[in-house]
Formats: structure tokens, sequence, C-alpha cells
């Protein structure tokens, strides 16, 4: 078994989800007296999901081949789209940004359809405000 970028991506997702899962989300979350739902609980959901990816990749790695710069270009256009978003939604609030993320989001990944614009930009971040608020009783920045 040859170690590649596969497993070691793996290995490092794996070692993610376990230090999330015993660690980070222990020491960071904290409990809550009301709700249906412990504060703990999709975190933790969460961490379970990226070990056990992690491992399954490391298991059975892909057959792939090297991507060009435009690629990676890409991504990087991304990541820093993401970080813009973030910025913009602890300052301005998760009800005024998040929308327009998610449309220059879709737009960038070559979305055209208006009706799924619409739903995208406007329906999802709705339906996100709404379960974490109002069913998870937690604030939206």
């Amino acid at each position: 078994m040859r170690f590649t970028a596969d497993r070691a991506s793996g290995l490092f997702f794996l070692a993610a989800g376990v230090l999330l899962y015993t660690v980070i989300i222990p020491t960071f979350v904290e409990q809550a007296d009301g709700g249906w739902l412990q504060p703990a609980t999709l975190p933790n959901a969460t961490s379970i999901l990226l070990a056990l990816c992690g491992a399954a990749l490391m298991a059975k790695p892909t057959n792939h081949t090297m991507q060009n710069a435009s690629e990676f270009l890409r991504a990087g256009m991304y990541f820093a789209l993401l970080s813009l978003g973030l910025f913009a939604i602890s300052r301005f609030g998760f009800a005024y940004a998040a929308p327009g993320l998610a449309l220059v989001v879709m737009l960038c990944l070559g979305e055209r359809r208006p009706l799924w614009l619409l739903m995208g930009a406007a329906a999802l971040p709705a339906a996100i405000w709404f379960l974490v608020a109002h069913v998870l009783e937690r604030a939206l920045p």
C-alpha cells in the first residue's frame, strides 16, 4: 500500500475529525439548559462524518491526475470569496450578507437559471436563518 496524496489528506481529515470530536468541541461548545437539541450534537455528527470520510479516502484512494494551475487559481478565488463573505457576515450580519454571498457563489459556479438563483440567494439563507434562530434557538451574527 503506497502512501499517496489521497492517503495523506485522508489521514489529515481522519485526525481532524477525531481531534474535533475529542478535544475541540467538548472544550469550546457550551451546554445549554433549554431546547430539544444540545449545542454539540451537530458539530459532533459533522466531526464523525469527517473522520469516516477521511478513513474511507485512506482505504480506497482515487486514481486522479494532477490538475492544471488554473484549477488551483479558481479554488483560491473561491477561498478568497468565501473569506470575504465570512467577513461581511461578521460585519453586517447573516441576514444582509448571506443572500449576496450565495448569489455570487452560484454565479461563479455557472448557475444562470433565475429560479435556482432566487432559491439559492433568498430561500436557502431564509431557511438557514429560520432553522438556526427559531428551531435551534441560537443567535446568528
